[in-house]
């Protein structure tokens, strides 16, 4: 596909992937369970709850509880959708998910929802860019980062399949649908586009941000190489090293701490490899505040401006 291939047919939350996926899991898969943490408005349950009540446990605000809930429902082959906010789902809980679930291999899937700074409203208390680092330094830790309506759905079906524990993240705002429908695998990176003269690796929101930006450089002449790397863990090295090996420069793109996320993953990858220049669009090592989405995000330097200045400044330097 090229990017004039990836048309919106409308706008919806990620976290409405997740709940019409696991609704989709409930009528298909009878040991698929959800668990909440006293939010299943806001992570989208409500359709599963109605019609699968007794495949359903509301543990209260007692997060630290629900991983261990989750961690032994798995030992009767049950399939556990451990699910609130990122913040709660990593922060509030490491010891919980490391211990029961993450050292055991237990077969668990923590869906947090309202990730990183598009949380908005509620603030830095509720927002967390940490997540995935925190998730992926766990030894045998899947951690996934969809991008839109379409592949958070897919991923949400694709993580019951796999047998292990997952950390499956997505998020509150109304989003671009642009993706197309189809089956999500597991580690293997998407090339959006195809190109020589920068390559831009993006994942969760920041993927539509980085499409609008690939737009703007195209039509300045620039090839891009868009690849959307919607798996933190396992990470598709393949893909990363054959791309950036072509381009010689590189941007990262994604609503996380620039410490301990997909950059940090593809830095340490590359310098084993093959060292290039690289420009990271993330935020610089802070807290978030209150405000909306769009205003955050562009306060923060996660819009689509910034990915654009990235990718000239960094051809920039390869040149």
């Amino acid at each position: 596909m090229a990017l004039q291939d990836y048309v919106t047919t409308g706008k919806k939350d990620t976290r409405s992937g997740f709940g019409d996926g696991i609704l989709e899991l409930g009528r298909t898969n009878p040991n698929v369970v959800a668990l909440c943490a006293d939010l299943a408005g806001s992570l989208k349950l409500d359709a599963f709850i109605k019609e699968f009540p007794e495949r359903y446990v509301q543990v209260g605000i007692a997060e630290a509880n629900m991983m261990g809930i989750a961690a032994g429902l798995t030992v009767g082959g049950k399939i556990p959708f451990a699910t609130t906010f990122a913040n709660f789902a990593t922060g509030r809980v490491y010891d919980q998910i490391r211990q029961s679930i993450a050292y055991s291999h237990k077969n668990v899937k923590i869906a947090a929802s309202h990730a990183g700074v598009t949380l908005g409203e509620d603030g830095a208390t509720h927002q967390i860019l940490e997540d995935l680092g925190l998730m992926q330094m766990l030894p045998g830790m899947v951690v996934i980062n969809p991008c839109d309506y379409n592949q958070t759905k897919a991923a949400t079906l694709a993580v019951a399949e796999y047998v292990g524990p997952v950390y499956l993240r997505f998020g509150r705002p109304v989003w671009p649908i642009f993706m197309p429908e189809g089956k999500f695998e597991i580690g293997k990176a998407i090339l959006m586009n195809e190109g020589k003269d920068v390559t831009i690796f993006a994942t969760g929101h920041l993927v539509w941000k980085s499409l609008e930006a690939a737009r703007q450089l195209e039509a300045e002449g620039v090839s891009v190489e868009l690849i959307n790397i919607h798996t933190i863990k396992p990470l598709d090295e393949e893909a990363i090293l054959r791309s950036v090996a072509k381009t010689r420069c590189m941007v990262v793109a994604e609503e996380h701490n620039r410490i301990g996320g997909l950059g940090s993953s593809i830095s340490t990858l590359l310098a084993h490899h093959t060292p290039v220049p690289l420009e990271q669009v993330a935020v610089n090592d802070s807290f978030g505040e209150s405000g909306t989405p769009d205003q955050l995000m562009k306060k923060y330097g996660l819009d689509t401006i910034n990915v654009y200045e990235a990718a000239k400044k960094v051809i920039g330097r390869k040149n």
